[in-house]
């Protein structure tokens, strides 16, 4: 099969035909290596929006907490800010996870949307823990504040960001962090690489296919057909019973591309008892994990880093 790289990813060259190991500069390039071989059977452990147990999600402290434990990618969410700064946000407003209500309790009528919200006012609210206690000394980071803080120690994916791929890009190339971002999304084939055309440098990109839907399952098909090869599938499927997803295992792998799940919610891996919390309740974590790595997966999205970093050292698969 003719292999299209859609780079979305650098090429192997990092890779070619020595003997002695590659040599990185810093811990990020080396995980971003490992993204890029398809043979390597390091597993890329990717943490859903950080450390969101001990700290609150998608924070500076969740970020440097997942460095500590030895994660490979801080998975993190975007939004826009009504004067068009990036912040990290998964919800489209800051209710749940900011003390919004208290901050502007005077102002009734008012919007709790990112969108329209200035970065100033972003910055007057405070985080809350999972628990919904106020840290006060916590407040919103923005894309550029996060980026420098994973610089050159951690890969990041960017999750619910396409949409804002030209900023992105920009704030990446100014950093020098570009080859350190994996961006993912839904696009088309010809979307995706007409958008990528206009620039000579772009992040590293996975497509989401979710295979048991007509949608992702058509997606997954195009670029099976058409022969292009993204550097990883995100593969999400709600049940076992139909054999779709060790069929998909099977074809990403022999169409040369890695695969990643994600451990977080059991409706995003086949259902129950395949996710992090059975693993979690599990008398040995591989009850659970143990079926991906035979499948083939090497990138797996957790919401219980140290669990599943411990259980990947002890089988030798988390070493670089």
């Amino acid at each position: 099969m003719k292999k299209i790289l859609l780079l979305f990813a650098a090429c192997l060259s990092m890779a070619a035909c020595k003997t002695e190991a590659p040599k990185y500069a810093n811990r990020a390039e080396a995980i971003a290596a490992q993204i890029h071989d398809p043979a390597s059977k390091y597993v890329v452990v990717a943490c859903h929006r950080g450390d969101w147990r001990n700290f609150p999600e998608n924070s500076i402290p969740a970020i440097e907490s997942i460095i500590r434990m030895g994660a490979d990618i801080m998975e993190l969410d975007l939004k826009m800010t009504k004067d068009s700064v990036l912040v990290l946000s998964h919800d489209k407003d800051v209710k749940r996870c900011t003390n919004f209500s208290k901050v502007f309790q005077n102002e009734p009528g008012k919007s709790a949307k990112v969108s329209e919200l200035t970065l100033a006012e972003i910055k007057q609210l405070r985080l809350k823990r999972a628990h919904g206690v106020v840290i006060d000394t916590l407040h919103m980071p923005t894309l550029r504040e996060a980026l420098l803080c994973c610089k050159d120690r951690i890969c990041v994916n960017v999750d619910q960001g396409y949409d804002y791929y030209d900023a992105v890009l920009a704030i990446t190339e100014e950093l020098g962090v570009t080859d350190q971002i994996l961006i993912k999304g839904k696009k088309s084939i010809e979307e995706v690489a007409a958008h990528e055309a206009a620039y000579p440098h772009n992040m590293m990109y996975m497509p989401i296919v979710d295979i048991q839907k007509p949608r992702g399952e058509a997606l997954f098909n195009s670029y099976l057909e058409q022969g292009v090869v993204p550097l990883a599938y995100e593969v999400c499927w709600q049940s076992n019973e139909d054999g779709a997803f060790a069929q998909a295992c099977e074809r990403i792998l022999a169409q040369g591309s890695k695969i990643w799940v994600n451990t977080i919610w059991a409706t995003l891996c086949g259902g129950d008892g395949n996710d992090d919390d059975a693993a979690f309740v599990a008398s040995d974590p591989g009850q659970v994990y143990q079926q991906y790595l035979d499948k083939g997966v090497s990138m797996i999205q957790t919401d219980r880093p140290e669990l599943l970093i411990g259980w990947l050292k002890s089988k030798g698969r988390h070493t670089l």
